[in-house]
């Protein structure tokens, strides 16, 4: 089953001089395993590749329901620095929920995931 980010998590983003922070939290405690599990280091950096000029590291927060990313070399040099649009970060979080995973149908049915087959 196909899952968007977008219907099973929210997020918050910002930035620390050339890296974007984008926490990322279930809506349901219960969707906390699907993002766990497939919400990869890897499959985030995919989503961003050629955005970023560094690595992606995956901080997991099981007690808030919640895994926080730090993107490196994602703005440019950062807000003081950077000519982008979004020096600081803030659009990561939107862009991060536009990532859909891909989530065995059993295991979404049993999440109580919304999805499309």
């Amino acid at each position: 089953m196909k899952i968007r980010l977008l219907d099973i998590a929210h997020a918050r983003s910002g930035d620390k001089g050339d890296t974007a922070n984008v926490g990322l939290i279930a809506l349901k405690p219960e969707w906390y395993a699907l993002l766990d599990r497939y919400v990869t280091r890897d499959a985030v950096a995919a989503h961003f590749a050629g955005q970023l000029t560094g690595g992606v590291v995956r901080f997991e927060l099981p007690n808030l329901n919640a895994l926080n990313f730090l993107l490196h070399g994602a703005l440019d040099g950062g807000g003081t620095l950077s000519l982008k649009t979004d020096a600081q970060g803030k659009v990561y979080s939107t862009a991060l929920l536009r990532l859909v995973i891909d989530v065995p149908d059993a295991e979404a049915k049993a999440a109580g995931a919304p999805g499309q087959p």
